[in-house]
């Protein structure tokens, strides 16, 4: 309870009330101790005299106006009639006295009220923390926590862990402290990733405590999800190196331990990883042999331990790499099935990742309703949860969704939006995908200069990082936009089309690369080229053997019969 500043002369004029009391003022002292709301049962449990006497006092307080009554004793609860009356009884407690209420009350609730122990730990974990019983208000707030993240109340479960890490402090470094403070880190990494972004500040400090903590403790078990947790920061702050080398930490570990938990996530984070690095195949293999070893009711309590559900998180991105890969029936598909995961589990977060995959998805299908449903729904989840970073991805995918529908100037300032949002996180992962979405965006307006810086832009960000798995994209949109703002950029828009083709084809991306013959075969067109523009064409619609109803396959066939 946070004291309050009261004013001298209500302060002075609360105690007189009390004082002319006698009894009451003790019943009304302890109750303070107890709480602004509390039950007949508790704070008989607690009196130490007669209950003739507790009862006399109590109604002195009713009559007085100092305290509201509900019910009848034995089954009462009283409140404090405000805050005030509360903090004064409480303020004229000694020190000492106020320490034994406390440990009265929390002895009596462990002892008597087991489902109070079981709803609300953080009561007892309070209790204990003001009764000085450090070590008992550790373990009380880490339940706490534990409990909040298990009802996806993220932010309490913050509130709930950081005091237990306050608490801790003050104890005595024993091996013990370290166990009980890497339990408890480890227990607000997720919970950070969830409501702060994984690449926060926030999320690297405790990452990186409870790191130190490992090695002060050697190779404890909790090595692995903090490792895990590091990898994750470092991913999305697009410092590649760095988490490669974590990567491969990861998989060494989970290989020595043979443990299918850990095999399964080590081969989600290197899945995870070659995607970004555009190496698509490659990265559909791991993810698929991590979803070998899923199984939901055995590893359901790794989305707790790591923030989301690997198998959420696996087909989310097998169905995105099947995209890009050529096949857009298969990545719906698996789109679909990304869903039952987190209703099964009750999981918020992991479900807020499978609307940002579903949203993903149908826009690289060029379904731009269904893409604004799914944005719209990550929002809404996301802003009754507080997951800041895929607040901010929805609003992107659903600021590209109004552009595609001719809500051009809306579309631009809500990616511009959740950019910023996005940005502010301290994520730098997947932000050329984000800036090729405004690129597009600024091309649908006619603002092609605005749009070749975006690009520019993106296109550095690539170059610096590594981050491949839409470069293909961005050579075609700039190739566009060149178009675009001059007939004299002809050759310089060809070679980008090329080089989006190389791109692609170097990647197997053949969705990019149907794109990217499109948009050459109708420079070629133009330029009265048509066989050649067909010969290009053609083999690469021809190999597609799904997606016949999707808009780039549509369009390739128009651009082939027109060539034809």
């Amino acid at each position: 309870m946070p004291t309050l500043a009261i004013p001298v002369t209500l302060h002075d004029s609360l105690i007189a009330r009390l004082d002319r009391l006698n009894t009451a003022k003790t019943v009304a002292q302890l109750g303070a101790a107890i709480g602004r709301q509390f039950s007949y049962e508790l704070l008989r449990a607690i009196w130490p005299m007669d209950e003739a006497t507790l009862q006399q006092a109590l109604g002195q307080l009713v009559e007085t106006e100092l305290l509201y009554q509900r019910g009848l004793p034995s089954q009462a609860t009283y409140v404090f009639k405000h805050v005030l009356i509360q903090e004064a009884a409480y303020q004229s407690l000694l020190k000492s006295m106020r320490q034994q209420y406390h440990q009265q009350i929390a002895r009596i609730l462990a002892e008597r009220f087991p489902e109070t122990v079981e709803t609300q730990p953080e009561l007892l974990a309070h209790h204990y923390t003001e009764g000085g019983l450090a070590a008992q208000a550790v373990s009380y707030w880490q339940r706490a926590g534990q409990r909040a993240i298990e009802r996806s109340a993220n932010v309490e479960a913050i509130s709930h862990l950081t005091k237990g890490l306050e608490v801790l402090k003050t104890l005595p470094d024993t091996t013990h402290r370290t166990r009980q403070e890497l339990d408890v880190q480890t227990t607000l990494g997720p919970v950070l990733v969830a409501i702060k972004g994984a690449g926060a500040p926030e999320v690297e400090r405790t990452y990186a405590r409870a790191r130190e903590l490992c090695q002060q403790l050697g190779e404890p078990p909790q090595l692995f999800p903090v490792l895990y947790g590091l990898w994750l920061f470092y991913l999305v702050r697009a410092q590649l190196q760095t988490a490669q080398e974590l990567r491969e930490q990861l998989l060494s570990l989970a290989q020595r331990t043979q443990e299918v938990a850990l095999v399964l996530e080590a081969h989600r984070a290197l899945g995870t990883s070659l995607f970004y690095l555009g190496e698509l195949d490659l990265a559909r293999t791991h993810l698929e042999r991590a979803l070998a070893l899923y199984d939901p009711r055995e590893h359901h309590s790794l989305a707790f331990r790591s923030g989301q559900d690997p198998g959420v998180v696996c087909r989310g991105f097998v169905a995105w790499a099947l995209g890009m890969l050529g096949y857009p029936d298969q990545a719906l598909q698996r789109n679909r099935e990304t869903f039952a995961l987190p209703q099964e589990l009750s999981h918020s977060f992991s479900l807020a990742y499978a609307l940002d995959f579903a949203a993903r998805i149908h826009q690289l299908r060029r379904e731009e309703q269904l893409t604004q449903e799914q944005a719209q729904a990550l929002m809404a989840l996301s802003r009754e949860h507080g997951f800041t970073q895929r607040l901010a991805t929805g609003t992107i995918m659903w600021g590209w969704a109004l552009t595609a529908q001719g809500q051009g100037e809306e579309g631009i300032a809500q990616i511009r939006q959740g950019l910023a949002a996005f940005q502010a996180t301290g994520a730098e992962l997947a932000q050329p995908y984000y800036l090729a979405l405004l690129g597009e965006a600024y091309a649908e307006l006619g603002q092609a200069a605005e749009g070749l810086k975006v690009l520019a832009k993106a296109l550095a960000t690539i170059h610096t990082t590594g981050e491949q798995f839409c470069e293909a994209e961005l050579h075609r949109l700039k190739g566009k936009l060149l178009l675009a703002c001059s007939a004299e950029h002809h050759a310089e828009a060809e070679a980008c089309f090329q080089q989006a083709l190389d791109v692609a084809r170097r990647q197997r991306a053949r969705s990019w690369e149907l794109r990217a013959a499109m948009s050459l075969s109708r420079l070629w067109q133009q330029q009265g080229n048509r066989d050649e523009a067909r010969e290009l064409l053609a083999p690469i619609y021809g190999w597609f053997t799904e997606g016949f109803d999707t808009a780039d396959l549509q369009e390739a066939r128009a651009l082939l019969e027109e060539l034809s």
